[in-house]
């Protein structure tokens, strides 16, 4: 318990959910006083998915490998893809009640969330590089099933080989698959000695052998660029969060009984059914604190923006799928923060 509170009490946990609510909230106001237009949000976004998450997709790669953080990354990716097929039995049966357009709805935006866009920038903030590189790996497979059961699932149609195009050459793929080739084989590959200081900010400096595509010490000038654009993931992300939901009201969305049952499942019930999984899986694989709470964090986000637009684009349950959305991004801050809590509490355990 009271190690629980020394890290619930931590200027870096405190720091992180006070800048993620206060970012989001200061988009809120400039969209509500128009200070901004309504398409802010929008345009933000954009900027972000193109440049901003897959700057820190491919920075997230730049660290040194050992054998725990290799075998941890490879646990995730692994688990990555059996979590997917899990999540998908989960919200198909969680919602067996419902029928036709609103079960298919409900059921895919549960396995979807907004783990790239809300997810990875709160994850980067609170667990820095580490959480933010084991984030990255998991969320491999989520772009694999979004793109081919998702899609399949709401449009009816078969999958077609056009749509792998959407799977592998979406830029956060791109730079996802680049970093996590550099990084994995950066031990193999030719190898250069350079000079770094000792330390972040220190005057004495040191010589230290890497490999040669790990452009963070051998070309450093290169990769300044990308160092800046991640960094302005997570501020970003949070002002488009904000500017959209003050594009919307409430209202429509406290009065929906399914959206509200909808939110507790995906915010609540979901991540505890995995909590437990994870603990048990932690006595026969390698997961440590913050792939734990990574793989947590992105399962308590609000659903995904293109599972919301495949049910707008097919009509199925459009109303509903935006209800969701509205109510899930307000709701799931407040998870968030709840299971951080909780992780803290289970830190012990890894």
């Amino acid at each position: 318990m009271e190690k629980m509170f020394q890290i619930i009490t931590s200027n870096a946990f405190l720091s992180a959910i006070f800048s993620t609510i206060a970012i989001i909230l200061l988009g809120y106001v400039a969209r509500k006083r128009n200070i901004v237009g309504p398409e802010a949000g929008k345009v933000l976004s954009d900027v972000v998915l193109a440049f901003a998450l897959p700057a820190l997709a491919f920075s997230a790669f730049m660290q040194n490998i050992n054998p725990e953080t290799f075998t941890t990354g490879l646990t995730v990716f692994v688990f990555g893809f059996v979590a997917y097929v899990i999540l998908i039995i989960l919200g198909e049966s969680l919602f067996f009640r419902f029928k036709g357009d609103q079960q298919t709805t409900l059921s895919v935006l549960t396995t979807f969330g907004s783990t790239t866009f809300f997810g990875i920038p709160i994850i980067n903030g609170f667990l820095g590089p580490l959480g933010a590189l084991y984030a990255n790996i998991f969320n491999i497979a989520y772009r694999v099933f979004l793109y081919s059961y998702g899609l399949v699932r709401m449009s009816g149609v078969k999958f077609e080989k056009k749509n792998f195009k959407q799977i592998f050459l979406n830029p956060i793929v791109l730079a996802t698959f680049v970093g996590l080739l550099i990084w994995v084989f950066q031990k193999t590959m030719p190898q250069m000695t350079v000079t770094v200081p000792l330390y972040e900010g220190s005057k004495d400096m040191q010589e230290i052998t890497v490999g040669i595509l790990r452009i963070d010490k051998t070309l450093p000038w290169l990769y300044k660029p990308v160092d800046y654009l991640s960094k302005l993931a997570s501020p970003l992300a949070w002002l488009a969060i904000g500017m959209t939901l003050g594009n919307i009201s409430l209202g429509e969305a406290l009065k929906d009984r399914v959206v509200w049952l909808y939110s507790g499942v995906k915010l609540v019930v979901v991540p505890a059914i995995f909590v437990v999984l994870m603990l048990v899986m932690k006595s026969v694989v390698s997961l440590d604190y913050p792939a734990f709470m990574a793989i947590i964090i992105m399962l308590a986000t609000p659903p995904a923006t293109v599972a919301v637009a495949y049910a707008i684009k097919y009509d199925k349950e459009a109303q509903l799928a935006s209800n969701a959305s509205l109510l899930g991004t307000v709701l799931s801050i407040v998870a968030i923060v709840f299971w951080i809590i909780v992780g803290a509490g289970l830190q012990a355990f890894f």
